[in-house]
């Protein structure tokens, strides 16, 4: 079970007034649980853009232990204090581990899409998957409401982002949760891949 921590981290990774602006909505799999908030794949992401001159600051707005209410509720000030241009939606884990309904978490979500996208912003679905032991039918029904909402809402997805991580030891922490830091840059250049197209 995800530990919960409600410490927020929503200092900007960059310092450049007048570039656009990335908001990342997520939970510790985005504050970088476990490890130095520079180790994490937001600010490694943050770099990434930099390096290649891309004009973009990262607002991690990321609580671990977060759930998709908890989004929903912190969603309106994100937007109206970032006024992003794209908003990277890291949530649901949570509500899985808890065992929560997957249409309530379907109906968080798509309110956090649809008020992303009325401020102007594009919007990138980042999903997540369960552990085996929570049964194949509550997994399968948990996993396919990220699929589903990116079709209805017309936004892009970036499947499970820990697809090449979660499975393999050396790069997860031993909570068995949480990648360590040696997971994070393959987090990274996975959203990279999906982001490049809407920068």
């Amino acid at each position: 079970m995800f530990k919960v921590i409600f410490a927020i981290i929503a200092v900007s990774l960059s310092v450049n007034a007048n570039a656009r602006s990335i908001v990342v909505l997520g939970d510790s799999i985005s504050a970088a649980y476990g490890i130095e908030v520079q180790q994490g794949w937001v600010s490694l992401l943050q770099q990434k853009l930099n390096q290649q001159g891309y004009d973009y600051n990262i607002h991690n707005e990321s609580i671990s232990g977060d759930t998709s209410a908890g989004g929903l509720a912190r969603i309106d000030k994100a937007l109206s204090q970032h006024q992003p241009n794209i908003v990277l939606l890291e949530l649901g884990a949570n509500d899985g581990l808890r065992g929560l309904s997957p249409k309530a978490m379907q109906a968080n979500l798509t309110k956090i899409i649809q008020r992303s996208k009325k401020s102007g912003a594009k919007v990138l679905l980042l999903a997540m998957r369960l552990p085996p032991n929570y049964g194949k039918r509550y997994i399968d029904l948990f996993y396919n409401v990220y699929p589903q909402l990116a079709k209805d809402e017309q936004i892009t997805l970036v499947p499970f982002i820990l697809e090449e991580v979660a499975l393999k030891k050396e790069l997860m922490q031993a909570d068995g949760l949480h990648p360590n830091a040696k997971g994070q840059p393959i987090i990274r250049d996975r959203v990279f891949k999906y982001l490049q197209a809407d920068l």
